[in-house]
């Protein structure tokens, strides 16, 4: 297991193309999947961490921090190179991702600190948000509780039942991040289940919703500022615009890459690519 974390040696800056570096240093280690899924998440988690989750001593087990739920943990390596931009991991344990041996898995798992949920099953990662919200409420806490969902996830009912607790509860401390890539693992989500407009469904339920281009970090932080500002007892829901695969050409918009594995020649394409977004100051 990781050992504890102390205070990062230097302010992280969570740039987009460092934590995609990390995501594919990562994924061809271990020889895994999801890296296009990963992806999409990159500039809300790079935000999050930023701006918004609050941990008290840099702790990831601190009683007072802020909940961030992952509840797509397929995406769990964007996390990761942001555990690792706080000096929670370290290159050694991120080189051996996957391998035998290793504590750090292809989803997001509990046991490891910073993770809050085990979501390997899709669906539940919401309503343990909730139950969080819900416990710091009731203790009268400010902690926030964020729970990042996809949109193909958003087919589960459990979702909605989460949703329904929540505005009945006026959950004003939960936030809902939805990664709106298009895309689920057997397709794109018109082909699959058609989802009309993810603002106005979470708006019918209760919520206070905004829509926001998933890439722009600007907007996703002024977005998230305005929502817990509003002074609405509502609980949020920010639906975030994105592109599965971002960041990399080959793999944008390309639903081979939910499970499509890196060979040397796909992983020095893959760096060239964010070397040159990073170079252009994009994404």
């Amino acid at each position: 297991m990781p050992t504890m974390p102390t205070m990062p040696t230097t302010l992280p800056a969570f740039s987009a193309h460092t934590l995609r570096k990390t995501v594919l240093d990562m994924a061809y280690a271990g020889s895994t999947v999801h890296i296009a899924s990963a992806f999409s998440i990159v500039e809300l988690l790079a935000v999050l961490y930023r701006s918004h989750l609050h941990y008290p001593g840099n702790d990831p087990r601190a009683v007072g921090r802020d909940y961030l739920v992952l509840s797509k943990g397929h995406g769990v390596m964007a996390q990761y190179a942001c555990m690792r931009e706080l000096e929670w991991l370290n290159d050694a344990v991120l080189a051996n991702y996957f391998s035998d041996g290793s504590d750090l898995k292809g989803l997001s798992d509990s046991r490891i600190p910073g993770l809050e949920v085990t979501s390997g099953s899709l669906g539940h990662g919401f309503s343990v948000g909730v139950g969080l919200a819900m416990g710091a409420k009731l203790n009268a806490t400010t902690q926030k509780t964020y729970a990042l969902v996809g949109d193909g996830e958003i087919n589960e009912g459990a979702i909605w039942e989460g949703a329904l607790f929540a505005a009945h509860n006026a959950l004003r401390n939960f936030m809902v991040i939805v990664d709106k890539n298009g895309f689920q693992a057997m397709g794109s989500t018109e082909e699959v289940l058609k989802l009309g407009s993810i603002q106005a469904k979470f708006e019918s339920f209760g919520f206070e919703a905004r829509t926001i281009d998933g890439h722009n970090e600007a907007a996703i932080h002024s977005a998230i500022t305005q929502l817990w500002a509003s002074g609405s007892t509502s609980p949020k829901a920010l639906i975030a615009n994105t592109i599965k695969g971002k960041g990399v050409p080959f793999m944008e918009n390309n639903n081979a890459w939910h499970y499509t594995r890196l060979d040397p020649s796909t992983y020095a394409q893959a760096l060239a690519a964010v070397k040159e977004s990073a170079m252009g100051g994009v994404g």
